[in-house]
């Protein structure tokens, strides 16, 4: 009978292979570990969190819910760009409110106040950080988590950060964020990919004193379980939830630190479209053209096809836009800064005299402010990869002591 029932079991996942895929057991996240293990960490005092939509349990369960229902207090949300729900607009300033499901108090971060106030500060014992991040340095969730972490150690209140994965594991690229170029969009001497999930580069901000005026905070980082830098987030077993509008799927967080870029010029990233950052283009620009040129630049590890759109939003909205969609074919070997560094510089031979690029943009995306100058001169963006390969080598190298999960 256990025969029949075993060859029974065999052939449902044979005529059924899409039923393995519930079988498989999700990593537990920082928020996962928090409710099992950590609540030593919040209880009895009152919580501040910091959230948005992508601050659930495994199983789905908003965390601030699964705290309360703990019998955790928690006093105050604070939300990040796009907002506490994250359907605001890049870019979109979102203000306080009060917050339909929970009654809290909402307190936005991304606007006229960046960073708690005292006031908003008032009624919380300890900050809780917990939101969805994608490993790029342009993307402001990383800046939310340090401006928070300031604020907090200017209070003297404990910071706890609930780790989640870096959708794009140990990937480290592009030069390292030259001081005079620090903004929202780059809080810290960073590459563009930097490697780290967010509660290890919290333990690194803090450890090296990158905190402003060289503070330290009463940091504790609640670690995941189960995650290493080798997985894809297939292998996690966890649900995407879109961190932003515009990054719908885990693929487009692959290309997203290459075509990022092109926030700096008139083409159209794809934003108000089905695949943002995923394709790009202008009404002036020739598809077939552009994709061939791309191609035969033969950058390692993607490839291009023509492709046309009409955004509904953002730049060239309601315009039919001719460009090219890019597919990566190796994740191993792609290079994003170059490939993105690369998409412009074909550009600006395309549509000479049409193809703005805006300097300040591209050096606060970048890092770097000479880029500009090279690009514009029909600088080779390979070349210009050379100029910042050591520092980056020294950049892996020093971040051995922060990194808590295994490359497996």
């Amino acid at each position: 009978m256990r025969r029949v029932l075993l060859f029974a079991a065999l052939v449902g996942l044979v005529m059924n292979p899409s039923s393995l895929l519930h079988t498989q057991t999700a990593i537990s996240t920082g928020a996962d570990v928090l409710i099992k293990k950590k609540l030593d960490l919040v209880k009895g005092r009152r919580v501040g969190l910091i959230t948005n939509q992508t601050g659930r349990l495994s199983s789905g369960e908003f965390l601030v819910d699964a705290l309360r229902a703990q019998g955790i207090r928690v006093t105050a949300l604070f939300g990040p760009e796009h907002g506490i729900r994250g359907a605001a607009g890049a870019g979109e300033t979102v203000g306080d409110s009060v917050d339909a499901r929970t009654g809290l108090p909402v307190f936005s971060l991304y606007g006229k106040q960046a960073s708690p106030s005292e006031a908003m500060l008032r009624d919380v014992d300890v900050l809780l950080f917990d939101i969805q991040d994608v490993g790029a340095r342009f993307y402001t969730y990383i800046s939310t988590m340090k401006l928070c972490m300031e604020a907090a150690a200017g209070k003297g209140i404990p910071y706890v950060v609930l780790d989640r994965p870096n959708p794009l594991g140990a990937r480290v690229d592009g030069p390292l964020l030259e001081d005079s170029l620090r903004s929202f969009v780059g809080p810290a001497r960073l590459p563009v990919v930097y490697g780290l999930t967010i509660g290890e580069l919290a333990t690194m901000i803090n450890s090296r004193g990158l905190l402003k005026g060289g503070a330290h905070a009463n940091l504790s980082v609640v670690w995941m379980e189960g995650w290493s830098r080798g997985m894809r987030w297939a292998d996690t077993g966890l649900p995407w939830i879109a961190p932003s509008p515009n990054i719908p799927t885990p693929g487009t967080a692959d290309i997203y630190p290459a075509t990022c870029f092109l926030e700096a010029t008139n083409v159209s990233e794809g934003r108000g479209t089905p695949e943002p950052f995923r394709q790009f283009g202008a009404p002036f620009l020739n598809a077939d053209t552009l994709a061939a040129r791309l191609n035969a630049r033969v950058l390692p590890g993607v490839r291009f096809s023509p492709a046309s759109f009409t955004p509904i939003s953002s730049k060239h909205r309601g315009a039919v836009c001719y460009g090219a969609q890019a597919t990566i074919t190796n994740l191993a070997l792609f290079r994003p800064v170059v490939t993105g560094l690369t998409i412009i510089r074909v550009l600006l031979d395309s549509a000479p005299g049409e193809v703005m690029l805006n300097p300040s943009s591209l050096g606060r995306l970048l890092g770097i402010q000479r880029a500009y100058e090279i690009l514009l001169g029909g600088g080779d963006p390979g070349g210009l990869e050379q100029s910042w390969k050591k520092e980056t080598e020294e950049y892996v190298a020093d971040l051995k002591p922060y990194l808590h999960y295994p490359d497996r």
